[in-house]
C-alpha cells in the first residue's frame, strides 16, 4: 500500500467498509482520523509513492468525506478531485505554493502543469504526514532516497515544491528535479512527470490533467506562462502550446539542454596506489576504440565487464547478488569503489576514468572516459556493440542520472 493508497482507502472507508491490509491498517487508521477531523493539508507534510494499476483506489473518483457541495466544474463533488470544502481550499493553496516554486525557477506554465498533475497523482494534492515506507508530502518525495531529512520536507509544501523542481544536491549525487529531465518540456505530460518520480506505475500522471487545469483556473494560476530561466534545461521563450512546430516538435523554441546533458571536460588526475591493472590508460583507450571499429557486439548489458577487460581482466570479479555472473555498474561505483575516490558530479574526469550513471533500475550503467567529452560505452547506439559517443549522451538518449567519475578500481579483478 503506497501514500495515495492510503489516503484514498482512508477516505472511502467509512462508505465502504473497505478492508485494509494487516501492513497498512494502522497508517490507514490514523490517516482516516486526519481526513475526517479536516487536518490534512497546507501544515501536514508529505509523502512518496507509486501508484496502484488496478484501477479504483489507484484512479481518479475516489470519495472523500466532506465532500458534498463545493465541488468545481466538470466534475461530482466528492471525489480527489472536486471535493469541495475546506479540502478543495487545501488543493487550492497547494497549487498556488506548486506554481510559485515554477515561478522562483524561471519555469513556464507548462512546468506547473507538471507539477499539478504529479501532486495530484501522489498525494491527492494534499500535503500528507506519511505514505509508503518514508514518503511524506505532496510528491510523496521519500527522505531516505536524499529529497531532503524528515524535518525539512514533512508539513513544508514549499520545500517539497522547489525540490520537485531544482531537485536536492544532484550535482554531488543527490535526486534531480524537473530542470534535470533532459528535454523536459518536449515530452509528454505523464513522461515529464515520471522522468521526476520514477513510479512504478508511469502511466498514471497523465489522467489528471483536466482536474491539474480546473483547479489552476480556480487558483488564478495562468499555465500558459513563458518561462524567465536564461540556462539549463529550464529555459524556454513561450508559453505551453500544443501547436507542433516546422520540426515536428510541440515545444519547437525549447533549446538543447546544459544540466544534464551538458558538455564532459578533461581534467588531470593520479590513481591511488591501490590501483593497479594489468593495462595502462593509453592501452585501455587504444583497446575501446579497436572494439568500437571492429568488435564483434558480444557486450550487450555488459557494461562493467567491459571496462574491465579494457583494463586487461578477463572479468570485473564480482557477483550481485552471487548468483549473477556480472556485477551491477551501480554498485561498483556505490560499495567497491572508495568514498574518497568517487568524484560525485564531476564532470571533468581525467581520460581514462570510469563514469557512471543511475539508469533508473537496479543495474546502472558505467563507460570508459577516453578524453575529448567522450566515453566508449556498451549498447548506446547498438545493442552489444561499444561505440565512442559524447559522455552526456548517455543522459540525453536514456534519461539516466549522471553519479560521476572514479579510478578503475577492479580489486577482484582477473
Amino acid at each position: 500500500m503506497d501514500g495515495r493508497d492510503v489516503a484514498r482507502y482512508a477516505a472511502q472507508a467509512a462508505g465502504r467498509g473497505l478492508m485494509l491490509k494487516a501492513s497498512g491498517i494502522v497508517a490507514a487508521l490514523g490517516m482516516i482520523g486526519l481526513l475526517v477531523l479536516g487536518m490534512i493539508g497546507g501544515s501536514a507534510g508529505s509523502a512518496s509513492a507509486t501508484g496502484n494499476p488496478c484501477g479504483g483506489l489507484g484512479t481518479p473518483g475516489a470519495p472523500l468525506p466532506g465532500g458534498n457541495s463545493g465541488g468545481s466544474t466538470g466534475g461530482a463533488s466528492g471525489t480527489p478531485h472536486y471535493p469541495g470544502g475546506p479540502m478543495r481550499d487545501k488543493q487550492v493553496a497547494n497549487a498556488q505554493t506548486i506554481d510559485r516554486a515554477a515561478q522562483d525557477a524561471g519555469l513556464p506554465g507548462r512546468a506547473t502543469l507538471i507539477g499539478l498533475m504529479t501532486a495530484l497523482q501522489e498525494s491527492t494534492l494534499l500535503d500528507l504526514p506519511g505514505g509508503d515506507r518514508d514518503s511524506i508530502g505532496l510528491f510523496q518525495q521519500r527522505p531516505s532516497q536524499g529529497w531532503g531529512t524528515v524535518d525539512q520536507i514533512k508539513g513544508h509544501p514549499d520545500y517539497q515544491a522547489h525540490a520537485f523542481y531544482n531537485g536536492v544536491n544532484h550535482d554531488h549525487g543527490g535526486p534531480g528535479g524537473l530542470i534535470h529531465v533532459p528535454y523536459w518540456q518536449d515530452k509528454p505530460l505523464g513522461k515529464a512527470a515520471q522522468a521526476v518520480q520514477g513510479s512504478a506505475y508511469p502511466d498514471l500522471y497523465d489522467r489528471h490533467e483536466q482536474a491539474a487545469r480546473e483547479i489552476a483556473a480556480q487558483a488564478g494560476i495562468d499555465l500558459n506562462r513563458a518561462g524567465t530561466a536564461a540556462t539549463g534545461t529550464a529555459a524556454v521563450t513561450s508559453g505551453a502550446s500544443n501547436t507542433p512546430g516546422s520540426n515536428g516538435s510541440c515545444f519547437p523554441e525549447t533549446p538543447a539542454p546544459s544540466v544534464p546533458g551538458g558538455a564532459f571536460h578533461d581534467s588531470t588526475a593520479t590513481w591511488p596506489d591501490m590501483v593497479k591493472n594489468r593495462r595502462d590508460i593509453a592501452g585501455a583507450i587504444a583497446w575501446e576504440k579497436n572494439e568500437a571499429a571492429n568488435g564483434a557486439g558480444t557486450w550487450k548489458a555488459m557494461c562493467l565487464a567491459s571496462t574491465a577487460n579494457a583494463y586487461g581482466w578477463s572479468y570485473a570479479g564480482y557477483t550481485n547478488p552471487p548468483t549473477n555472473t556480472h556485477a551491477w555498474a551501480i554498485e561498483h561505483y556505490r560499495n567497491i569503489i572508495p568514498a574518497a575516490w568517487r568524484h560525485d558530479g564531476d564532470r571533468n574526469p581525467p581520460p581514462g576514468a570510469l563514469v557512471y550513471w543511475d539508469t533508473g533500475g537496479q543495474y546502472g550503467h558505467v563507460a570508459v572516459y577516453i578524453g575529448d567529452g567522450k566515453v566508449a560505452s556498451t549498447d548506446i547506439l547498438r545493442p552489444g556493440y561499444i561505440d565512442i559517443v559524447p559522455a552526456e549522451t548517455i543522459e540525453t538518449k536514456w534519461g539516466a542520472k549522471y553519479l560521476g567519475w572514479a579510478p578503475p578500481y577492479f580489486p577482484a579483478g582477473g
